[in-house]
């Protein structure tokens, strides 16, 4: 299998990533057009007056910088010892995926347990390139 492979899955994270920063200037805008929040809302980072549609972006995006390092690094460790398998691949994939539905539902509906269940299965899965790592076949 080819080792590159495993670049596909991380970049289509980094879209993701990529799109929720694109939305976090629209909705900011928006709302300001709008009269719900000025500029010195965002002076010191969000007010709280700053709406849940308009803040929700931002963390959504902050979300996408924390636990999707450890998968980035994984992914890296897996192409530098030329291990990248179909089970690493399979995992990466899962990943992102899982990952791109939570944010889905955190951008969209926001239904709390349903972004939770994803949010908690994404990382069984990012558990799973770790452990593949550690302790699969060599």
């Amino acid at each position: 299998m080819s080792q590159d492979v495993i670049f596909t899955p991380m970049g289509a994270l980094a879209a993701i990533t990529f799109l929720v920063l694109l939305l976090i200037p629209v909705r900011r805008f928006r709302a300001s057009f709008k009269g719900e929040v000025g500029a010195s809302d965002f002076k010191h980072g969000e007010s709280a007056r700053v709406p849940g549609h308009v803040s929700i972006p931002n963390r959504n995006y902050m979300n996408l910088l924390e636990l999707p390092m450890l998968f980035y690094v994984v992914c890296l460790m897996f192409f530098v010892a030329q291990r990248v398998d179909s089970e690493a691949i399979t995992l990466a994939w899962l990943y992102v995926g899982l990952r791109t539905v939570h944010s889905l539902i955190h951008l969209t509906y926001n239904n709390v347990f349903h972004r939770l269940s994803v949010f908690a299965l994404s990382n069984f899965a990012l558990i799973g390139l770790w452990v593949l790592f550690f302790f699969g076949g060599y």
